[in-house]
């Protein structure tokens, strides 16, 4: 299960849809091994693509270094899907390279009549997509 606060799937969604019509994507940083996201980092989707994302080689680079200086880890990696679902494409699944990650997907297109958006949570390992809870809180 994910929990995460609701000031960060606040900042998921606004940059998936100031990105709109090309997909958003960032990473959610945590201190090390504690699977709880705190830091919010946009990343610049280098595709500037309606339909695929890809984080700059530079810029991941950096945010690594960043975040092994922080002792902290990637608890949530996002983007979103602006016309399908919020649910890994055969592309994101082949992309997920961090085992213990939350992959978090954000649609913001109206595929399923519940709103403007989607906020699913999978985990991918080897290839595997499972579907996961999210708690939403307002504070851990």
């Amino acid at each position: 299960m994910l929990t995460i606060t609701q000031a960060l799937v606040d900042q998921i969604v606004a940059h998936a849809r100031k990105d709109h019509p090309d997909e958003a994507c960032g990473v959610v940083a945590g201190p090390a091994g504690s699977d709880r996201p705190e830091r919010f980092i946009a990343m610049l989707n280098a595709a500037m693509s309606p339909t695929f994302y890809e984080f700059d080689s530079g810029d991941l680079l950096k945010l690594y270094r960043e975040m092994d200086d922080r002792d902290e880890e990637p608890v949530v990696i996002y983007h979103s899907h602006t016309a399908t679902e919020a649910y890994p494409s055969r592309t994101d699944i082949s992309y997920a390279n961090e085992p213990g990650a939350h992959y978090v997907l954000v649609s913001t297109a109206d595929t399923d009549g519940l709103g403007e958006f989607q906020f699913r949570s999978f985990r991918i390992v080897d290839g595997e997509v499972t579907e996961e809870e999210v708690k939403v809180v307002e504070v851990y």
